[in-house]
Formats: structure tokens, C-alpha cells, sequence
């Protein structure tokens, strides 16, 4: 297995256990979407998909060398960020169910997966030409793409949750 191959297997993997949890915690068990004190989380879940998709959107189809490995290094350093700030939100607002704890403790550690797999990629592509080289995976390229079109069209989804309940907290402010 080539580290991209590896590295794809990763990040379907942060999908499928990230889409999980979207779906069963915040969605049915907690329903954050229709919360007013989760407004901060959604927002930050907002940034999150965006940065996942555009993750697994982007490294489906290309590998990015020269100069463009900074962008997807950045990108993937901003999910780290996003993912720490999001830990820090929900665990100072709400009580997070235990299967949600796990499924953290999960998408973290592939995370540090995914980063310790990524770098030396991203290392070996920034060596080369700066350019994007198309760099189809098959099978797993369409599962990511897949993935990156749920998690952008859920980012959207939770951007509009999150201007509604902006708009119902201006409303009670005003009231």
C-alpha cells in the first residue's frame, strides 16, 4: 500500500466516523441545530466540514507539489485547529453522550493518523515542480469526492442553521 493509497483509507475513514456522529449526535440524539447555546458550536462546525471537504475533495483527484503542499498543509493545520476549538466549545457547553466521546476520541486519533501520514507526502510533493498533478485513485477518489459533496453540502446545511439562530438571538435581544 503507497502512502497516498494509505492516506486516502484515512481519510474515508474520518468521513464515515465524522458522518456518524454529525448524524446520529448532533442531529438526532442532541439536535443541535435547533439549540440557541449551540449556535458557537455550529458555527465551528460550519468551518470544519468546509475544511474536510476541501480536504477530501482536493487530495482525491491531485497531488500538489512545489509550493501547493503549503496550501493543503495549512488546510490540514486548520482542521487541527478547528478540531481543537470545537473539542474545547462542546466540552465547556453541553454533556457530550458517552458514544459521542468515543467517536471523538476516534476521529482524533485518525487524525494524528492521517498527519503522520500526510506530511512525508506532502514533503515528498513539495520537492517537486510546483503544479497540480492529476493523481486519480480509483475506487477510493470517488468515495472521497462522495464524501467532500456531503461535507460541503452539510457545512451549507449548518451555515444556514447557525444565521437562523443568530437571527432568533438578535430577535430576543431586540425584544
Amino acid at each position: 500500500m503507497t502512502p497516498e493509497t494509505l492516506l486516502l483509507a484515512l481519510l474515508i475513514a474520518q468521513g464515515v466516523i465524522g458522518g456518524m456522529d454529525t448524524l446520529l449526535n448532533h442531529e438526532i440524539i442532541v439536535r443541535l441545530p435547533q439549540r440557541m447555546e449551540a449556535r458557537t458550536e455550529i458555527g465551528i462546525h460550519v468551518l470544519r466540514e468546509a475544511a474536510y471537504g476541501l480536504l477530501f475533495g482536493t487530495l482525491a483527484w491531485f497531488a500538489w507539489n512545489g509550493t501547493w503542499a503549503v496550501v493543503i498543509g495549512v488546510l490540514l493545520l486548520a482542521a487541527i485547529v478547528i478540531d481543537a476549538c470545537d473539542e474545547f466549545v462542546e466540552n465547556r457547553t453541553r454533556v457530550l453522550p458517552q458514544n459521542e466521546r468515543l467517536l471523538h476520541f476516534l476521529l482524533i486519533l485518525n487524525l494524528g493518523f492521517i498527519t503522520i501520514v500526510l506530511v512525508p507526502v506532502l514533503m515528498d510533493w513539495a520537492s517537486n515542480r510546483t503544479g497540480l498533478v492529476p493523481a486519480g485513485h480509483g475506487i477510493l477518489s470517488w468515495i472521497l469526492s462522495a464524501l467532500a459533496l456531503a461535507a460541503i453540502g452539510w457545512s451549507i446545511r449548518d451555515l444556514l442553521a447557525w444565521r437562523a439562530l443568530s437571527r432568533k438571538q438578535s430577535g430576543k435581544r431586540t425584544a
